[in-house]
């Protein structure tokens, strides 16, 4: 289900993996939330099933769920904050279709609380936190994975581009969702992505990740995605975003050579 993190988990030692699944198959859990139900309150409800489930993980009382039940043997093994994994279950409020973004700046907040603060708990797994590593790669990778999914959010009543963009674009998320048209979004994805490989510059200039290096790895490939949302005459309803496996596959293993992404 998320084949860049799982391929980055094999740069891990073999027995760091299983937790790192329990955390990415969690991550998937919340995520996928917002894709099964579309009524606000059922949103709500499930999310906080997840809550309550993670607490009972903690505490050593889980769910009969397959994901809860490894957590609770991540949990035993690791101490982890628990406020991370809030953060994430709080941030997967905004997937809810009616929550809009009205800058980007409340984008890159919402792509640090999700993908960050999965990628700050991966790196504690791994016994070396990195924080802001975390913040940099985390939203590099988030903006770039939302550019890659418009027209599947869109299919599903959900705008994740900032409306401040769209307005200076000549365009709206109401218009994107009655039209599912690519029609004056090029300045948009072109500024979101000018954003994230920002933020994966930045990460670059920051100490190197030593042995929490396959925390970060979900992000090597971005650079490949970036390329193809920002070639000339991209457009997100029309153009298929495909990067081979073995490209994203062989983007880890040259970060891995470097010791960064």
């Amino acid at each position: 289900t998320d084949e860049d993190r799982y391929h980055a988990s094999l740069f891990a030692p073999a027995e760091k993996r299983k937790a790192l699944f329990a955390l990415y198959a969690f991550h998937h859990e919340v995520a996928r939330v917002a894709e099964t139900v579309r009524e606000p309150m059922m949103h709500a409800i499930r999310l906080q099933w997840w809550r309550e489930a993670v607490e009972g993980a903690r505490e050593g009382k889980p769910r009969q769920h397959q994901t809860v039940t490894a957590l609770a043997e991540l949990f035993a093994l690791h101490d982890l904050p628990p406020a991370l994994f809030d953060a994430i279950i709080d941030a997967r409020e905004d997937d809810a279709a009616h929550i809009a973004f009205d800058t980007l700046d409340a984008l890159e907040k919402y792509a640090d609380a999700t993908a960050g603060n999965l990628m700050r708990l991966a790196a504690r797994i791994l016994g070396e936190p990195q924080d802001d590593l975390a913040r940099e790669a985390g939203v590099a990778q988030a903006l770039t994975g939302i550019l890659r999914a418009i027209p599947f959010h869109a299919a599903r009543g959900k705008v994740y581009l900032p409306n401040d963009l769209l307005a200076a674009a000549g365009t709206s998320r109401d218009e994107i969702l009655q039209t599912h048209s690519g029609k004056n979004l090029g300045p948009v994805i072109a500024r979101v992505a000018h954003a994230a490989d920002a933020h994966l510059a930045k990460a670059r200039t920051l100490p190197k990740p030593g042995g929490a290096l396959p925390a970060f790895l979900p992000a090597a490939p971005t650079p490949l995605y970036l390329k193809r949302v920002t070639a000339p005459g991209f457009d997100a309803f029309k153009t298929a975003i495909e990067v081979p496996l073995y490209r994203r596959q062989f983007a880890m293993l040259r970060a891995s050579w470097r010791g960064t992404i």
